[in-house]
């Protein structure tokens, strides 16, 4: 560990180090992180960095003790695991949270563990360094080859949609899935050329060889369970609800 005045710890990735390149520290399998400070608190309060859509980048630069790790490169469920950490060691286990009770519509405030959250269940076998993965779509016939999107590609992403939404204004069809579909896919058939690429995706991708792809990425990828079991206060019905993550994630309720 390093050596620093104040407290470190290790935190294991889902992806366990296996989708990145031998040359990447990402490799390891692990990363080590400082516990919070005042320092960091004031990151997460920069109204500057929010709006520039970096807030989450300059907190993992000084929360990750590694320097040579670049947070771009980092998937986006290993992101995931280093937030959760980072937010138990800086406020605690225990997140209060309002939410909408699925059930009756009202609004519901619920205290969840983060201490329970776990690495959700993926064939690491298929795992490869090269971060290309095979798929065959079940209608169209067709070899697709994606990769598992990183931190950059979740900015870029969100870049762009937003982007898309200036310039339509006033149109309401959003563009999520298909843009998402865009920066995973890599090859149709062998072709890789971008504009095909985004042409097919557009235009050609059914319905369903499209939520086919989207469901075997979503198991395939490396993450955390982000789910708890809401029970509702008024019919005692339960349902699993995701659980929010984000700036907000770290500001605690007294």
């Amino acid at each position: 560990m390093a050596n620093y005045d104040f407290p470190t710890e290790i935190i294991d990735l889902p992806s366990k180090g296996k989708c990145y390149e031998e040359s990447n520290p990402l490799s390891k399998g692990s990363v080590e992180i400082k516990y919070m400070t005042a320092k960091e608190e004031d990151i997460l309060a920069s109204q500057n960095l929010i709006r520039k859509g970096v807030v989450l980048d300059k907190l993992f630069e000084s929360i990750v003790v590694q320097k040579d790790i670049k947070v771009d490169d980092i998937l986006i469920g290993d992101k995931n695991a280093i937030l959760l950490a980072t937010r138990i060691l800086g406020y605690g286990k225990d997140y209060n949270v309002d939410v909408i009770d699925p059930f009756t519509g009202e609004n519901q405030k619920v205290v969840i563990d983060l201490s329970k959250v776990q690495i959700k269940e993926s064939n690491n076998d298929l795992f490869n360094s090269s971060n290309r993965y095979e798929f065959e779509l079940p209608i169209a016939k067709k070899k697709v080859i994606f990769k598992l999107l990183t931190h950059k590609d979740e900015k870029d992403i969100s870049s762009e949609i937003q982007a898309l939404q200036r310039i339509q204004k006033g149109e309401t069809v959003s563009q999520d899935i298909t843009t998402r579909l865009r920066y995973m896919i890599q090859e149709v058939d062998g072709k890789s050329d971008t504009g095909f690429i985004n042409n097919f995706v557009k235009n050609n991708l059914l319905a369903r060889d499209s939520r086919s792809l989207r469901n075997y990425v979503k198991d395939l990828s490396p993450d955390l369970d982000l789910t708890y079991q809401f029970t509702s206060d008024i019919t005692g019905e339960k349902e699993a609800l995701d659980i929010p993550l984000g700036a907000g994630f770290f500001y605690p309720t007294d």
